[in-house]
């Protein structure tokens, strides 16, 4: 198996800790963000996944690319690897789990064992740009 699963997510950094969430039944934490669907670029892909999953709207003027990770995928039996990209952008609204978001939580970098290998290269690309200390 060599497939690649092809990504987006948001990164949303707050008092030095970044923004993670498990879906029920899931073992370990992801960004918030998902797949696109035919036809979507990356803002509609990450604004409609966020708004489905936290009930936020995100701020396209303040839209920006982070980066792409490449990691080992987890829970993702058809898949090898997941290609993330990665994106900040203000939002409005409170934070409220949605659908199949049972728990949001802030991490750290002493957090990492907490999150899937795609969102822990994820904190360190947002280490990197400084965002995370």
């Amino acid at each position: 198996m060599n497939r690649e699963l092809d990504v987006v997510a948001w990164v949303h950094v707050s008092g030095g800790r970044m923004l993670a969430v498990r879906s029920r039944g899931r073992d370990l934490l992801y960004l918030p963000g998902g797949k696109r669907e035919p036809g979507e670029d990356d803002w509609s892909a990450v604004s409609r996944e966020v708004r489905e999953e936290l009930a936020v709207e995100l701020d396209a003027a303040s839209f920006r690319a982070l980066g792409v990770v490449r990691a080992e995928a987890h829970d993702q039996p058809a898949f090898s690897h997941v290609r993330m990209a990665c994106f900040t952008s203000g939002h409005v609204g409170e934070f409220t789990p949605a659908n199949e978001i049972g728990e949001l939580v802030f991490v750290g970098r002493d957090d990492r064992d907490l999150l899937a290998p795609a969102s822990r290269a994820a904190l360190d690309l947002a280490a990197s740009h400084g965002l995370v200390p």
